[in-house]
């Protein structure tokens, strides 16, 4: 077997947070298929059950955790759950996310409510700091670990079909992934950010059709993405292959909005 076809993350303990459907719900199965133990978080207790069964019943080590990512304790307790389930976490995907439509369309900043804004920015940013703060300990212990979070082309870029508060997040996980790959860089730790752009996730189904025609339209591939490509992206950066890559966010987003 050639060695980019062996199972790169044989071994290895992963945490994915909004696993329970779409990106996560790819990137979780990526990683069990390629040999990894992996812990699902999510608050989606029904869809995280049932993929946590489907990927146990195919062979794969894996454990469920109901858990409000924007709380520490919550994640405090979920971390320890998973740690005494698989072992300790190497491998770190901060992927949960959420992007508020009203009649699927982005309210403007004059009439968002501020209890959006703050669940916006605590469901995507502070999450990542929780994950982050919970596990790096252990990371820096084991002089050994691999963080990747979710940002988005809103994060680099205006775009209309998305609030202020979700493209705000978005660029402060920009921000935080590279300071985070200075800091804990000598430790051997790699940190890094994936800015997908529209991919075809229940999330961007529940935008108006013209819309997401309209993205077509201009991403030189001419469709949308689907969440493997995004899965595909996470392995790559936490395998062997990407040792010596560090503090760099990788647009999966067929050219659109290449910057």
């Amino acid at each position: 077997m050639d060695a980019l076809q062996e199972l790169e993350h044989r071994g290895r303990v992963v945490l994915v947070t909004g696993a329970a459907g779409g990106i996560g719900a790819a990137i979780a199965e990526r990683y069990a298929a390629d040999g990894a133990a992996v812990g699902l978080v999510d608050f989606d207790s029904t869809a995280g059950q049932a993929l946590a069964k489907r990927l146990g019943a195919a062979g794969h080590h894996v454990c469920f955790v109901k858990a409000d990512v924007a709380s520490f304790v919550e994640c405090d307790a979920a971390c320890s759950v998973i740690e005494k389930m698989l072992g300790p976490v190497d491998t770190l995907v901060n992927n949960a996310g959420i992007s508020p439509k009203h009649a699927g369309k982005p309210v403007p900043i004059w009439r968002m409510e501020p209890a959006e804004w703050h669940r916006v920015i605590d469901v995507n940013l502070h999450s990542v700091f929780n994950y982050v703060r919970r596990l790096a300990p252990g990371m820096v212990d084991r002089r050994f670990g691999r963080i990747l979070s979710m940002s988005s082309v809103a994060g680099k870029a205006y775009l209309d079909i998305v609030a202020a508060h979700y493209s705000t997040t978005k660029a402060a996980v920009i921000g935080m992934t590279r300071h985070l790959a200075g800091e804990l860089g000598p430790y051997g730790i790699t940190v890094n950010a994936l800015a997908p752009g529209r991919i075809d996730t229940p999330m961007v189904a529940g935008a108006p059709r013209e819309a997401n025609e309209a993205v077509v339209g201009v991403t030189p591939l001419r469709r949308l993405g689907k969440p493997t490509e995004v899965a595909d992206a996470c392995l790559f950066l936490s395998s062997p292959r990407s040792d010596f890559i560090t503090g760099q966010v990788i647009d999966v987003a067929g050219g659109w909005l290449m910057t």
